[in-house]
């Protein structure tokens, strides 16, 4: 049996000399950071077919070691403890992740390479200091060949992600876009930037949680709604429904998940036997056999699922898998809902877009009355001209389990 990781990257160059590095777009973190030349345990090859890099401190003009004793360091509120030094050189940081996988390293400040689009439709090279993190060891699925690439590309809403650290600059607005192309084939759009479209439904952001959150309502499969408490989806403290571009699949808490599940098998087991594989519920039958899925969020705007939307296909081409497990605490939405659609994270206006969309297809973009900047993959030789981009670089890759 097969089991798929797929992750979305970019390409970003950093430092002077400008270096090429490939980093996972993360909408569910804030530190962006990439393998420093001197980590043992850090990745020196990909299965993606991509050639990594690794950043030496020492090689570029511009690169900054950030001391315990910049204010930098102590204005940094990262979810895990900023750690110094013993000599108080390096401000360092430990960032955990989901998967239980981890990364720890020292901050430095560097020059970060972008392109500019003006209102006159001018494409401009450009470049601004960033904050970002150089990790000297990595766990978990991060020091793992099979899905390596260079770092994270860190996009949380909070003040240490690259959105944030341009917005303060007064480079950037403070909405980004992201459209992420499905089907195995990769690419994609990510804007700094409002992209347009037709049919654009918003949700307002749930303004007081670290996170991209947004309040799921409720769960409708084939015209029927879902029997889960409200309750149970209300924003707390202890619960969040969050928008993450770094998580592979997606995650409803224990009574969501269980009830969302047995709605499907109840549409689907007539035609074949369930088999749990790998944590995912799976079933040899074809994907047209399982219902619409409708996910109702506040403000009255829906994300509606196809069966492909929220299914994965295993090795035998045969054999579908609802990609949907249980957590504890938050609902994650990862690329598997994302894919195929234009989401707008739009921090202004407080709230989140999105719309079904071509994401091979180039997109519109709202430009305000100063420049926005966006990211541009070199290697796609994409036109920038009238406002349209062709940006996003996404690999697939599949692991292989013995059962």
């Amino acid at each position: 049996m097969i089991k798929h990781i797929w992750i979305y990257f970019t390409k970003v160059k950093l430092g002077t000399p400008p270096k090429e590095f490939n980093l996972q777009i993360d909408t569910g973190s804030e530190l962006t950071w990439v393998s420093s030349k001197s980590c043992p345990s850090c990745p020196r090859s990909s299965r993606f077919g991509i050639e990594l890099s690794h950043y030496d401190v020492a090689a570029s003009s511009t690169s900054k070691v950030i001391p315990c004793s910049d204010k930098s360091c102590t204005a940094i509120t990262l979810g895990d403890a900023t750690r110094c030094s013993i000599d108080g050189q390096y401000c360092g940081y430990v960032m955990k992740y989901l998967d239980e996988s981890a990364t720890s390293g020292f901050y430095v400040a560097d020059t970060f390479h972008f392109e500019s689009v003006s209102s006159n439709s001018t494409t401009l090279n450009a470049s601004a200091g960033i904050l970002f993190g150089v990790s000297t060891y990595r766990s978990g699925m991060l020091a793992e060949t099979e899905t390596a690439v260079d770092g994270i590309f860190g996009f949380g809403k909070q003040k240490l992600s690259v959105l944030s650290q341009l917005y303060y600059k007064g480079i950037t607005p403070r909405v980004f876009s992201h459209c992420l192309k499905g089907g195995g084939t990769g690419g994609g759009v990510f804007v700094l930037g409002e992209v347009l479209a037709p049919g654009m439904v918003y949700t307002p952001l749930v303004p007081w949680q670290p996170h991209y959150s947004v309040h799921l309502e409720n769960i409708v499969i084939n015209g029927k709604l879902l029997p889960v408490d409200p309750k149970t989806f209300t924003p707390s403290a202890d619960y969040a429904t969050v928008l993450d571009t770094g998580t592979t699949f997606s995650y409803f808490v224990s009574e969501a998940y269980d009830l969302f599940v047995g709605a499907v098998n109840n549409a689907v087991s007539k035609f074949g036997t369930p088999r749990i594989i790998y944590g995912f519920q799976c079933y040899a039958v074809s994907f047209r056999l399982f219902p619409l899925v409708s996910l109702n969020f506040a403000g009255g705007a829906s994300l509606s699922l196809k069966p492909e939307e929220y299914l994965f296909l295993s090795n035998d081409g045969t054999t579908w898998c609802i990609g949907f497990q249980k957590a504890q605490g938050q609902t994650i939405l990862g690329d598997l809902v994302l894919k195929d659609k234009i989401f707008v994270y739009d921090l202004v206006r407080q709230r989140i877009g999105w719309v079904k969309y071509d994401c091979s297809s180039s997109v519109n973009i709202s430009v305000p009355n100063d420049d926005f900047f966006y990211l541009k993959q070199s290697s796609s030789g994409s036109s920038s001209r009238g406002l349209l981009v062709q940006l996003l670089t996404v690999a697939i890759v599949t692991l292989f389990f013995s059962v």
